[in-house]
């Protein structure tokens, strides 16, 4: 396993093109209302990182043809944006990844259009506290196990299942490095923590049983019970005065 560390340098552009990151995911939210399209939000998410110097890091990448993915209601992760019209209650997954500077940065937020469901609610809490409990931990010395350990503690106290078979990763040169970054584990067990390492670490949770489906399309990733899921990302720097997440404005 070839791990990069990261230079101060290269630290800084990844901060850079982490608030692109933020900044069009905060724009992209405000604008997710019943009516609109998910190809209104990628074509504006386009607009918005090209007036910023940044480079889509998803177009393209492996053949996906869109900026941004949006995932809607039982959809988890890598959904296609098109002219699907987004309706009341729709829990919609937005992900976008920039490179500025030849750095990448990545991260996802799950949002409730209009009103939803206590459901839809509890799965939103759930995501976000599963991500921050697991960065609270992502320090010097410690173990990617301590990581997955603290997502999966969470998503089992609100009673939903981790989705299977999808993880965090590396990120920094490319949009994909090692290590892989699992939303479960043993604490003190795998790859060891260390400065100047930057993960995308991103909890995936469904209401039902976990498992998962690929759609026709060939990317998006569905649940095989057709349960509501939720999905939160943030790009993490682990610094050696702690973990300092780069996509926040």
């Amino acid at each position: 396993m070839s791990i990069v560390l990261k230079s101060p340098s290269e630290i800084e552009r990844m901060r850079r093109a982490g608030r692109i990151v933020a900044r069009v995911l905060d724009e992209l939210r405000s604008l997710a209302r019943p009516s609109v399209t998910t190809a209104a939000l990628d074509a504006r998410a386009r607009e918005l990182i090209a007036r910023e110097g940044g480079t889509p890091s998803f177009l393209g990448y492996r053949g996906f043809p869109a900026a941004i993915c949006t995932s809607v209601n039982d959809e988890v992760l890598h959904g296609i944006p098109g002219q699907r019209r987004l309706r009341e209650g729709d829990l919609l997954k937005i992900d976008v990844g920039v490179e500025w500077g030849g750095l990448h940065a990545d991260a996802a937020v799950s949002v409730i259009v209009g009103r939803g469901s206590v459901l839809a609610e509890r799965l939103v809490q759930a995501v976000e506290e599963a991500f921050w409990a697991a960065c609270s931990v992502a320090t010097v010395g410690a173990h990617l196990g301590d990581i997955g350990a603290a997502i999966a503690a969470v998503v089992r106290q609100y009673g939903f299942s981790v989705i299977e078979g999808y993880t965090g990763h590396g990120i920094g040169r490319t949009l994909h490095e090692e290590p892989a970054v699992p939303n479960w584990g043993t604490p003190g067990h795998g790859v060891r923590l260390r400065e100047g390492m930057t993960l995308a670490v991103e909890p995936m949770v469904s209401a039902g049983s976990g498992a998962t489906r690929v759609k026709r399309d060939g990317w998006t990733v569905v649940t095989a019970d057709g349960s509501l899921a939720a999905h939160y990302e943030h790009t993490v720097w682990i610094s050696r005065e702690g973990p300092v997440v780069l996509t926040c404005t």
